[in-house]
């Protein structure tokens, strides 16, 4: 093994009379060249600018996906599985999405490359996944976009009433700035608002629990009231017995995918953050308690102060109104809650967004940089961000402008669902990928106990929490087919994604002619030469108190 570059190129077989990497412009360009891909990756492992500090990348998951999801959408999820319903979707969903970061984390400790498990594709699988998860990506964070800055603009109107046009122009533009700085400060902002969402967090939870307990200002302890009456579960569409409530139960478990996506996109920016090796996995690894701590407790304390049956949960669908805990404040008599929960949920919004634009223009740069989109997306400012890509992904947002002939809130639900079935989609390439890295080593005699870092609970993690994604993923939409339920918009939107994954794989196999790499010919090896050669400075272990910190320490 002379250096990483040679140990990639054996393993990465291009040759000029080989067209299946013909694809990679660099190889195009430099047909004297073949380790054209070899030296790029190496470069961007070795000298990308790290701005992402340990505290940035740890918080970026939590800040990402902890917003109009946990704070308004849980209300239609509590209506239709009830308090039982809703906890036990949110746990297996919750343990199925730590399978996948597990996984994702274990491969980005390994090959630190911004666009994450979009490049892993590239490297371990095949350049047409590469291609097809990558624009997968980009498409549903760019409709993610539109979505918060609508939800901000709804939920603004608890205050007051101009016109949306104004507050989304305003947040759109303040989040494309935002976004064209140093990435640190990008950090910085998210760090600041998962501090706020933390802080909203344990107050709604104390909150709930003075509730239940009859500190509030009727008096009256509820105990596991709704629990009882109306039930645990709910009976789905009116389907009387024990199958009514498992379909609601079932239908929460499609729709939880939405408060949980882009939790695992702590690697997109991998390549801008400091010490991923080390900092990545240790992200992963506290995702389990931001999960337990942040969404199982939260939905459970949810249960006990709302009933299941209050008309609340399915009414102003577009603002904090329909929050299970603006309305268990409501109902017990408190009246500041509204206004907190309200003014919390817009930084909510607007951060979610935020972590959008990061994930898919960091994603359309990593396209870009393996010639699976236009080479003018790898440009960057002087403070090092892709600005092009970022102005490419921010344009989605104009989307945003067609809510305003119409209900922001029905819109708002379509572009929901639309997220939570690419998030599905998302994960189950995951999964892909990851189980050929892991086949890959096997098959190359490499002990996983060579890695920068391994998960545990491998293989079987992987394999459980993708066929489990695929089965929510094909009956997601499953309602529509009860007589009396069709819905052609709800049909489009939790099947779409399908059929567009297929066209996107097989297209670009067609037209480009590539090959899925043989497991003998993942370049494990040089990966790991390479993070041999550049070893990293690990931090001091915490001691004291600070051992305590499960958050971002």
């Amino acid at each position: 093994m002379d250096n990483p570059r040679q140990d990639i190129e054996r393993n990465d077989h291009i040759t000029e009379n080989d067209n299946e990497y013909t694809d990679d412009p660099q190889h195009t360009l430099n047909k004297g060249e073949p380790n054209a891909r070899a030296d790029a990756a190496i470069a961007e492992i070795v000298s990308a600018k790290r701005g992402l500090k340990q505290r940035h990348i740890q918080m970026i998951a939590l800040a990402g996906t902890i917003g109009t999801g946990l704070f308004l959408a849980t209300g239609k999820s509590l209506a239709r599985g009830g308090p039982l319903g809703i906890l036990i979707a949110y746990c297996i969903v919750g343990m199925l999405i730590c399978c996948v970061v597990l996984s994702v984390a274990e491969m980005s400790a390994l090959v630190p490359l911004s666009g994450g498990i979009i490049r892993h594709a590239e490297w371990f699988v095949d350049p047409g996944l590469a291609f097809a998860q990558g624009w997968n990506s980009v498409y549903a964070n760019a409709i993610l976009l539109p979505a918060e800055m609508v939800a901000c603009a709804v939920i603004i109107d608890f205050w007051t009433h101009i016109n949306h046009a104004v507050w989304i122009s305003v947040l759109g533009a303040l989040l494309i700035t935002s976004n064209m700085l140093l990435v640190s400060f990008y950090g910085e902002l998210e760090f600041i608002f998962a501090m706020l969402k933390i802080a909203l967090i344990v107050g709604i939870n104390i909150m709930s629990l003075c509730i239940t307990c009859g500190a509030s200002p009727q008096g009256e302890p509820i105990g596991f009231r709704f629990w009882g009456d109306p039930g645990p579960f709910v009976q789905f569409l009116g389907i009387a017995g024990s199958w009514g409530q498992f379909l609601g139960f079932w239908r929460v478990l499609g729709s939880a995918a939405y408060a949980f996506s882009n939790v695992e996109n702590i690697s997109v920016a991998a390549a801008e953050t400091q010490n991923p090796r080390h900092n990545i996995p240790k992200a992963a690894q506290r995702v389990f308690w931001r999960i337990l701590i942040f969404y199982i407790i939260t939905m459970f304390f949810m249960g006990l102060v709302v009933s299941s049956d209050d008309k609340g949960l399915l009414s102003n669908a577009g603002d904090a109104g329909a929050s299970p805990f603006a309305i268990a404040a409501t109902n017990v008599g408190i009246r500041a809650v509204p206004s907190i929960i309200n003014a919390v949920v817009v930084t909510s919004a607007w951060s979610a967004g935020n972590s959008a634009m990061l994930v898919g223009t960091r994603t359309l740069y990593g396209l870009a940089q393996d010639g699976h989109a236009p080479k003018f997306f790898t440009c960057i400012n002087r403070f090092g961000v892709p600005w092009l890509s970022v102005t490419a992904v921010g344009s989605f947002m104009l989307l945003g402008y067609m809510t305003l002939s119409s209900a922001a809130s029905v819109v708002f639900d379509w572009l929901q669902e639309l997220v939570s079935a690419a998030s599905l989609v998302h994960w189950i390439n995951i999964e892909i990928i990851y189980l050929r890295f892991y086949y890959g080593c096997q098959k190359q005699n490499i002990s996983r106990d060579e890695l920068p870092w391994k998960s545990p609970f491998q293989p079987y993690a992987a394999w459980i929490s993708m066929f489990s994604f695929g089965i929510i993923l094909l009956t997601g939409g499953f309602y529509i087919f009860i007589d009396g339920y069709w819905s052609p918009q709800t049909f489009v939107s939790s099947y779409f994604n399908i059929p567009l994954i297929f066209i996107l794989y097989f297209g670009y196999k067609f037209w480009r002619k590539t090959k899925v790499v043989p497991l003998e010919e993942i370049p494990i090896r040089g990966f790991l030469r390479i993070a041999h050669d550049n070893p990293e400075t690990i931090p001091p272990a915490a001691a004291g108190w600070r051992k305590l910190n499960i958050l971002w320490g």
